[in-house]
């Protein structure tokens, strides 16, 4: 088939988001990156997870906006590392860290840096899918909101609406998550070669869970703006040694398909919207409702 007709008839079955690539805010990177590199760690665990993990924290601090009405933040699923950045590095007076787990009083945990206390980590422990939020509404400026959402099982939209609810108005929800169509997604589904997941394994370990279910872009952002939440920024960033961009980008554009927003980590920040609509169980996430 000629490419003419071949784009023609993509065209004609398809109707693919055509989204711009919206990037935050970096000027910070390098410094929460030093912060970062200088913390103490109690195991070496979490020292590799740290390590694994290093750039996709500090550009996710880089991209959170400033203290702002009420002064405070929320890392949902923290480790403690950008809990006690936000606190050290951007000026928040107050971060509550929140875990998976039976309801109870706060687990404190110190965050120490060159053998120096510097943070205290206060963990609440809820199911940020099935519980509310233990907070008042409206308290926090910024919730961040990091590799969770491809893992819950039952009801994401619980989650981004009690985010919603406990954020100020203009307050800002900072998501980062998987990208189910990045390049190599794309060459993982077209070649056969494995699940198009970026991640599609089941842990060792049976306190953690897999991921369920991996995003798009457009979904993303869809999913936020049901919760009565606006898109500022929106973008991606490519996996180390992933390299299926190299002929996965030639092929789309020749059929005329999306090029942007392709990377393997994808990254959203939304701000409340006073007042807004909202929509309990969007179409695209629940089946039935």
């Amino acid at each position: 088939m000629e490419p003419t007709s071949l784009r023609s008839l993509v065209r004609s079955h398809t109707d693919p988001p055509r989204l711009q690539e919206i990037p935050a805010p970096n000027e910070r990177y390098d410094e929460f990156l030093g912060f970062l590199q200088s913390l103490d760690h109690a195991t070496e665990g979490s020292r590799e997870y740290l390590a694994i993990h290093l750039n996709r924290t500090a550009r996710t601090l880089a991209a959170a906006p400033p203290p702002a009405a009420t002064g405070r933040a929320l890392e949902l699923g923290a480790y403690g590392y950008m809990a006690s950045a936000l606190s050290c590095v951007a000026g928040y007076r107050e971060v509550r860290c929140a875990y998976l787990g039976t309801p109870r009083e706060p687990i404190l945990r110190p965050v120490y840096s060159q053998g120096r206390e510097i943070f205290v980590c206060h963990y609440d422990l809820f199911d940020a899918e099935r519980d509310a939020f233990p907070y008042p509404d409206a308290c926090f400026d910024l919730v961040l909101n990091c590799e969770i959402i491809e893992h819950l099982l039952r009801d994401p939209m619980h989650m981004l609406l009690e985010c919603a609810r406990v954020l100020a108005d203009n307050g800002a929800l900072l998501l980062t998550t998987p990208n189910v169509a990045s390049y190599s997604s794309v060459a993982r589904a077209l070649t056969a070669a494995g699940n198009p997941q970026n991640y599609s394994l089941y842990p060792a370990a049976e306190t953690e869970s897999p991921h369920i279910r991996e995003y798009t872009p457009g979904e993303l952002r869809d999913a936020v703006a049901a919760a009565g939440f606006a898109t500022e920024c929106l973008f991606t960033e490519k996996y180390p040694g992933c390299d299926a961009g190299i002929w996965v980008a030639p092929l789309l554009q020749s059929l005329d398909l999306p090029t942007t927003l392709r990377g393997e980590q994808m990254y959203c920040l939304a701000r409340k919207r006073p007042a807004a609509a909202t929509n309990r169980y969007p179409a695209f996430l629940y089946e039935g409702r």
